[in-house]
């Protein structure tokens, strides 16, 4: 199921009702002087709302990509209005600003959130998206090599399903090196993906979700390997990893339930969900198309997908500051569309 406008519209406006909401706010500033003891418009002027940076950052993106998909949509110009107040080049200087003093800011998942932004406005045929992706670029070259600085020295992964998971960044951030041909960036993603993932084997799906997940550690670890290998390889490599995924059983992976929806950590199990049905989605376009399994991850998919998409429109700011994005990524087949 895509995406349609009506549903389109409703999380368009999710998040035009926090991108300028500074309070309540849940971040993690590194003070390092007095200097660093600002609010949050002060600090990071361009994302400041949306509970947390990351969430500001992807709901920028959520508007992007709704204005890109339904550029003749009522609420399209309501979200260039918003996108255009806030990428200036006066808040992105501030942004880079913040960045430089505070290079390991956001890593990796609110930056690869970030480089999701400017990949989407790099291929955006349009005025204002080529103007907003001029005016992006130097936060863009920041946190690139900030990024670059911080891979280089990863010697170990997170494994967790939350923000400092690595896998689910480094896809993102893959996809932003493959959309803007940075070779060297995509070489290096590959290198480190291979020594962290390749040789892994045998990994039990029942100890998941391990915590308040909104990604699940081990999809999203083979969701980044099809992106680095061939078919066959990816499918071989798979076989030795997620053994247990049957040809025939659909219950071997079952959507998380939320019982509070008004609980901030609970809210995560709807992302996680959502965010499920992509990275399934993301396996089965790795696979050989006569693989035996797509049939039941097909069908895990689809289940993920429709108790997912039912949650994705919150009243609670628990879920209504990020949750739309996550659907979004998974109704326009974003992490399929490289």
């Amino acid at each position: 199921m895509k995406i349609n406008e009506t549903t389109a519209s409703k999380l368009v406006e999710l998040v035009l009702n926090c991108v300028e909401c500074e309070y309540p706010h849940s971040n993690i500033y590194w003070l390092n002087s007095d200097e660093d003891v600002k609010p949050p418009r002060e600090l990071t002027p361009a994302f400041y709302g949306c509970l947390d940076w990351h969430s500001s950052v992807h709901g920028h993106w959520l508007l992007t990509r709704l204005a890109r998909c339904f550029p003749g949509a009522s609420f399209s110009l309501l979200a260039k209005e918003a996108l255009n107040k806030s990428l200036t080049p006066e808040n992105i200087e501030g942004e880079v600003s913040y960045f430089k003093r505070h290079p390991r800011f956001e890593i990796p998942y609110g930056v690869a959130w970030l480089l999701q932004l400017a990949a989407e406005l790099h291929e955006w045929d349009d005025d204002c998206a080529k103007q907003w992706r001029t005016i992006l670029q130097p936060l863009e070259i920041q946190i690139a090599d900030n990024l670059q600085r911080w891979l280089d020295k990863l010697t170990i992964c997170d494994r967790t399903g939350m923000h400092k998971q690595t896998a689910f960044g480094l896809s993102l951030i893959l996809d932003w090196a493959i959309t803007t041909k940075n070779t060297d960036f995509i070489n290096l993603i590959e290198t480190k993906a291979k020594q962290f993932y390749l040789d892994n084997k045998n990994y039990s799906l029942r100890f998941e979700p391990l915590g308040y997940d909104f990604l699940s550690p081990s999809l999203a670890q083979a969701d980044l390997m099809r992106r680095i290998l061939t078919k066959n390889d990816f499918s071989d490599w798979l076989t030795e990893f997620l053994p247990d995924i049957s040809v025939d059983n659909t219950n071997w992976l079952k959507p998380v339930q939320v019982d509070d929806s008004e609980d901030y950590m609970q809210a995560h199990f709807y992302g996680l969900n959502l965010s499920r049905a992509w990275m399934l989605e993301g396996i089965i376009s790795g696979l050989p198309n006569q693989d035996k399994r797509i049939n039941t991850l097909q069908n895990t998919a689809t289940i993920h997908r429709q108790i997912g998409l039912a949650n994705a429109v919150s009243e609670h700011y628990a879920a209504s500051h990020w949750l739309g994005t996550f659907a979004v990524y998974l109704t326009t087949s974003r992490g399929l569309n490289i």
